[in-house]
């Protein structure tokens, strides 16, 4: 009987865990980080005191929460790197961090803002900066981005891209797409080419309040 019960704390613990971390990803991906403790812990199922005990601070909390959301990146900056054609890694790597963003409000948040005391995302986004110079470097070398590129334009464009995230849910994976096309081909040194990007099809949004078109 006393060996049951810490296997079982064990398992509940577990679950408790699991269970935190499902509720984050899923509030801070549609709200943002703004959303407060005791909102996870609601939407979890769980006290306040389970989970703090899990996670002693919202910087925990966030770091756990988007760990696989960290690596997808370096996965995504390491492939486009190691792209025998350096503009089609450039290509890449500006279309999958474009959706790895829209897919989580929270992420794209944390990784442009570095939420406060978040170190492990400042951590993150210096390397992903320098790669994307030296990626950069080489595509220009290609002749096929523009020579006026710097890294300052990513992260013009992942600002202006967090506006995607007020497109209805069902047409956000669309609007980063369709988003993404847009600026490959602003960053190209020949833009409109034959060789130019074909825009996958536009979702259909509407602004809130706006009358629909007839």
């Amino acid at each position: 009987m006393t060996d049951h019960l810490p296997h079982t704390a064990r398992s509940d613990a577990r679950d408790n865990r699991a269970r935190i971390l499902e509720a984050a990803r899923a509030v801070f991906g549609e709200e943002g980080l703004n959303v407060p403790m005791r909102e996870i812990a609601r939407h979890a199922g769980v006290g306040p005191a389970t989970l703090y005990r899990h996670f002693p601070t919202k910087r925990d909390l966030i770091g756990e929460t988007f760990a696989e959301q960290r690596r997808a990146c370096h996965a995504i900056v390491r492939d486009a790197l190691a792209d025998s054609d350096p503009w089609h890694g450039f290509r890449g790597l500006v279309e999958q961090i474009c959706e790895l963003h829209a897919h989580s409000r929270g992420f794209a948040d944390a990784f442009m803002t570095a939420y406060p005391e978040a170190m492990d995302f400042a951590a993150d986004r210096e390397p992903v900066l320098r790669a994307v110079t030296e990626l950069a470097r080489r595509a220009q070398e290609t002749g096929r981005l523009r020579s006026g590129f710097v890294v300052d334009d990513l992260i013009l464009m992942l600002m202006a891209h967090r506006g995607v995230q007020d497109a209805p849910r069902d047409a956000r994976l669309a609007a980063s797409r369709r988003f993404a096309a847009y600026v490959i081909e602003a960053f190209r040194a020949v833009p409109g080419s034959a060789a130019s990007v074909s825009l996958p099809q536009a979702p259909r949004l509407r602004l809130a309040h706006s009358p629909a078109t007839p």
